[in-house]
């Protein structure tokens, strides 16, 4: 008598095995290299260093991909299909760290929160896994969309130019700093009778920057959303599915035959290179800063737990509360793996989930053969540095897309909670998203509050999703039926 084997656990033939777990690749691609993209040039580090966290990001992100997929221990792995990437969730508070510590320090102080949000999220998964409840479509609707809301500023700075340094809106005319310089040097020469110059004196920038807005730009950012919606809509099958790496490739051709993009970091980078733990020396550990990651472990956490209910109702598969211990505890793993590899946090690509459902494949070694594809291309620095000598302008119009799909997704999930009979859901999302617009529209909100609980406040993805659960607490209550968030978790198919 032969035993069945179920289909999360069917072994495929190794070229489709390849072909498939490729396909999960290039879907998850473009959302895996955006983070340390971002957070690399928050923290002002070099192109090599930002090439550098691409490749550990795409190292890692194979590494615990492998982890969740094939299992390791009784402790670790849901053993589902799923791939593994850094969070979007985490991208606000590790950017207000960069910006307060740029450069390696900066690095050291969001390595060492990681570290210690891992290491809390592996002791508090079993506890997270019962939490669910507090964590309804109304909340985590609102979570996504505020998550969405707050990137599309990213977005649209690669567009434009940044608010602040060479791309800014305005400069300081160079005239005038020419004069201030000239007077400074006066009022510093031995026997001047001038008083000294205060300390940080700066002139007001009133000048308009050519540099910023420039038409170019904008012009192949557009470029690039135009390709990505034109092969999403007439695309079919896996073409449509890498609709957005597609439209960056288009993108950073015309970008290079403009002469915009430089191969030189591509030409002197290695083909091969091993990726070495605490590359920016050792991580400091600030408690502030580790309790915030933590509460973002949290959501990411219980997004997480929807995902893998989600994923085993598509797949079949039981997951008991073992099984979701399991998925999380590897949640935190791979977050203590990624800082300890000068990475980010990781959760379950939700894309990925979608991809599962659209294909049909549940075999949980598609996404093994992924993870080792992800291992092999960490290990080309050569690739890293052609993604990160991209101009921004080229991830612009693919930042619209990938940071909007993640509000869209939001509000796909608010779409199914109930309006029409129940007022205070209206409310919770009204208030929570409020909230979590303060540090956007006004980031200096916090300038009489004590500096220690700053980096608790700045990021308006923690505020909103404080104030969700403790308003859906107070007017709904805890509930026990955890299906409204299983269908939530099945409807968002982007991070």
């Amino acid at each position: 008598m032969t035993t069945s084997v179920h289909p999360v656990d069917q072994h495929l033939p190794a070229g489709k095995v390849a072909a498939l777990g490729l396909q999960h690749v290039l879907v998850m691609y473009a959302g895996a290299i955006a983070v340390p993209l971002i957070v690399g040039r928050a923290l002002k580090l070099s192109p090599e260093d930002v090439a550098y966290l691409i490749s550990a990001d795409l190292f890692c992100c194979g590494l615990v991909t492998l982890i969740q997929a094939l299992g390791a221990t009784q402790w670790f792995g849901i053993k589902l299909p799923v791939m593994m990437g850094v969070t979007f969730a985490s991208v606000a508070p590790m950017v207000a760290m960069a910006n307060a510590n740029p450069g390696p320090l900066g690095a050291q102080l969001i390595f060492g929160s990681i570290i210690g949000a891992g290491v809390i999220s592996i002791a508090i998964a079993p506890v997270v896994s019962r939490m669910l409840r507090f964590f309804p479509p109304v909340v985590t609707g609102t979570i996504i969309a505020v998550i969405g809301i707050s990137l599309m500023r990213i977005g649209i700075n690669w567009i434009f130019g940044n608010p602040v340094g060479p791309t800014a809106p305005v400069i300081v005319d160079p005239d005038h700093a020419k004069w201030l310089a000239d007077v400074s040097q006066v009022v510093g020469a031995p026997g001047s009778a001038l008083p000294p110059v205060p300390k940080d004196l700066a002139l007001a920038p009133k000048l308009p920057n050519p540099k910023y807005a420039d038409l170019s730009g904008v012009g192949i950012s557009a470029l690039v959303l135009v390709s990505i919606m034109m092969i999403a809509r007439f695309g079919k099958g896996f073409i449509a599915n890498i609709s957005v790496l597609l439209g960056i490739v288009i993108g950073g051709t015309v970008a290079t035959a403009l002469g915009l993009m430089n191969f030189s970091k591509v030409e002197k980078a290695a083909w091969f290179d091993v990726v070495l733990p605490f590359h920016f020396g050792a991580p400091q550990f600030d408690p502030i800063l580790i309790l915030t990651m933590s509460l973002v472990m949290v959501v990411v956490m219980i997004e997480s737990t929807g995902m893998f209910l989600a994923l085993g109702e598509m797949t079949d598969r039981e997951i008991d509360q073992a099984a979701l211990a399991r998925g999380l505890r590897t949640d935190g793993l791979g977050t203590l793996i990624g800082g300890v590899f000068n990475t980010f946090p990781y959760t379950s690509f939700s894309q990925n989930v979608g991809l599962v459902a659209v294909t049909g494949v549940k075999s949980r070694f598609v996404c093994v053969a992924g993870g080792l594809i992800l291992i092999a291309l960490g290990l080309l620095p050569k690739m890293a540095a052609l993604v990160e000598s991209l101009p921004t302008v080229v991830l612009g119009g693919a930042g619209l897309v990938m940071f909007g799909m993640v509000a869209a997704t939001g509000i796909r999930i608010l779409a199914g909670v109930d309006f029409k009979t129940n007022r205070f859901n209206a409310m919770i999302v009204a208030i929570s998203i409020g909230v979590g617009m303060v540090p956007l529209v006004a980031p200096n909100f916090k300038q009489w509050m004590p500096h220690g609980i700053h980096p608790l406040i700045e990021s308006g993805i923690l505020l909103a999703s404080l104030c969700a659960v403790s308003l859906n607490l107070f007017f709904n209550g805890a509930q026990t039926d955890t299906s409204a968030a299983v269908r939530a978790a099945a409807q968002a198919d982007a991070h």
